[in-house]
């Protein structure tokens, strides 16, 4: 059980820090912090970018140190294997929900921007460094997905405080990287043609984030009772089938 949370924690880290590229704070990295605004800043762009991601690092350490207590709060109650996989199928479709926005449905979300005036007022190292830290601790800024949410609590069950800090980490260092997709952003035409494609791109990340969170769901589903997993498929199916139904202009479903 271990091991599968681990591997289920560390794969939606992975999309949660993907995911959460297209928050707020991240758009405005992907625009500030590369080799045009750097220049024109008289910084060098390979420099801020490296301390932006030792940040996210850092930032991402400072989560998992958090995840490590939650960790240690597991282990020490000692919850049984059908217990921790109830919490964990129940915290999978919860983010489903929410990121999917079923019936309305949001978990609470945290709308905090970085401090864009630091770029004005301090040296390339300490705002690369303070964005970096910010968007790798993942809950002091705008939290785009609640795969995040989802991701600490899977890493608190596995009752490990080192895997816990090594995912978090793990977390903050792909949101550090993010950065690196902007190393190519050297005129204004580049900058628009990236962020067209960058917007672009947004749905289809998050399509995958929420079937990273279904699968989760009856990955543990599975655990309690094959006929869970089972049922959980079917709801899931219906949902986005539902969802896409309603996306559907009745003209096109009618002409079909």
């Amino acid at each position: 059980m271990t091991a599968l949370l681990t591997v289920s924690a560390a794969v939606v880290a992975v999309v949660a820090a993907a995911r959460s590229t297209w928050s707020p704070c991240g758009v405005s990295m992907l625009a500030t912090v590369t080799p045009l605004a750097e220049s024109a800043r008289g910084h060098r762009y390979r420099t801020t970018a490296t301390w932006f991601v030792a940040g996210g690092l850092a930032g991402g350490a400072t989560l998992g140190l958090l995840m490590a207590a939650l960790a240690l709060g597991v282990r020490a109650t000692a919850p049984s294997t059908t217990v921790v996989a109830a919490i964990a199928t129940l915290t999978a479709l919860l983010s489903a929900a929410s990121d999917t926005r079923l019936g309305g449905f949001r978990l609470p979300f945290h709308s905090r921007q970085v401090n864009e005036r630091w770029l004005d007022q301090f040296r390339p190292w300490v705002y690369g460094a303070g964005f970096g830290w910010q968007i790798g601790a993942g809950l002091v800024t705008y939290i785009t997905t609640a795969a995040l949410y989802l991701m600490i609590v899977l890493a608190a069950l596995t009752a490990s405080p080192g895997t816990a800090l090594a995912i978090g980490a793990l977390f903050g260092l792909i949101r550090g990287l993010a950065v690196l997709l902007g190393r190519g952003i050297a005129t204004t035409a580049t900058l628009a043609v990236f962020h067209r494609r960058f917007t672009a791109a947004g749905p289809i990340v998050l399509r995958v984030v929420v079937a990273c969170e279904l699968a989760a769901a009856m990955v543990f589903a599975a655990v309690l009772s094959p006929w869970a997993a089972v049922a959980m498929f079917v709801l899931a199916a219906a949902a986005v089938t539902a969802r896409t139904r309603r996306r559907t202009p009745v003209a096109a479903r009618t002409s079909a």
